[in-house]
């Protein structure tokens, strides 16, 4: 049986079994687009006392943060990363994508000011952006949404997981009921804006239930994009001492594959699937060294879906 030919899933040209982001833009901008990651200078407010200090215990919080130097040499970090993208791919353009911390977290005028340098860099056909639940106040919206008469915009909010209690244990700061509300007023004042959803497996105490309960009730927001992330130990991190101590154990690749596999089944089939998975800096991940192989990741995921004769939103039917 061809995988491609005999594919029950109709969001799809090829064999995925899921609403991969590539078959996304093919249809919404006829080719391929380039991210081009930026880094504003911004850090997050669960690192500089306005929510809280330290920042996410997975998360690396000292010398990239830089507040007050936002948008420092912009137009630089796009020259460098569109250089280094034509000589990897052809594609028929770029897509700024404000990566770095919280990047929403700044005055209206500032963050304005920075929208708007960045909907004027050359090639630019979309700007992502990501931030935080506890950083978009309606003013915020608006400007994000007068973006989004210029150029396609997406907002990308990182949820982690939708359990309050591991969302305190990692230091997010932030709780799932603040996320649904920054969601539905986005929704609301910015309705053009594409929202896109970050989840985490693999965070400290989840189980099974814990992961795809994440993943039900971002089903039920029914954001546009879904990004699925494997949580990484790297070091110098309290996350990584955790590790070392004995008091957090990874997922093994056989797990993470299957819970993944669990959730495409639970989200709807027209949300995007923009990741399932990613590979850590090899010079400073300590665990789990399986995710550095990241395209085998990904035909595992491909391959336990063709083994159910199963496929993204499965469950809904």
């Amino acid at each position: 049986m061809s995988q491609v030919t005999e594919n029950p899933f109709r969001y799809t040209d090829t064999n995925k079994r899921y609403h991969t982001y590539d078959y996304y833009l093919r249809r919404e901008f006829s080719g391929k687009l380039a991210k081009i990651t930026l880094d504003c200078g911004f850090t997050c407010p669960n690192i500089d006392g306005t929510r809280g200090h330290g920042g996410c215990i997975y998360c690396k919080s000292g010398s990239s943060s830089r507040p007050g130097e936002i948008g420092t040499d912009l137009e630089g970090q796009y020259r460098q990363g569109v250089l280094a993208v034509s000589k990897k791919w052809s594609v028929i353009g770029y897509a700024p994508y404000l990566q770095a911390y919280t990047n929403t977290h700044t005055s209206p005028d500032k963050l304005r000011n920075l929208l708007d340098r960045v909907s004027r860099l050359e090639g630019a056909k979309m700007v992502s952006i990501a931030t935080r639940a506890d950083c978009l106040e309606n003013e915020k919206i608006e400007i994000i949404n007068e973006l989004s008469r210029k150029i396609p915009v997406t907002v990308e909010l990182g949820l982690q997981t939708a359990s309050d209690k591991t969302a305190e244990l990692i230091n997010r700061c932030h709780s799932y009921s603040e996320l649904k509300d920054a969601f539905y007023r986005l929704r609301e004042r910015a309705p053009s804006v594409k929202i896109a959803i970050h989840i985490i497996n693999g965070l400290p105490t989840e189980g099974r239930e814990e992961m795809l309960n994440t993943a039900h009730c971002v089903a039920n927001l029914h954001p546009d994009i879904v990004k699925i992330h494997l949580l990484h130990v790297i070091c110098d991190t309290p996350l990584a001492d955790m590790y070392k101590r004995g008091e957090y154990t990874p997922l093994s690749r056989e797990e993470y594959v299957e819970i993944v596999c669990d959730q495409l089944e639970l989200l709807p089939p027209d949300i995007v699937i923009e990741r399932v998975t990613g590979d850590g800096l090899r010079e400073s991940l300590l665990a789990p060294l399986w995710s550095l192989k990241k395209v085998s990741v990904i035909n595992d995921i491909d391959k336990e879906l063709f083994r159910r004769n199963s496929y993204q939103g499965r469950k809904l039917e």
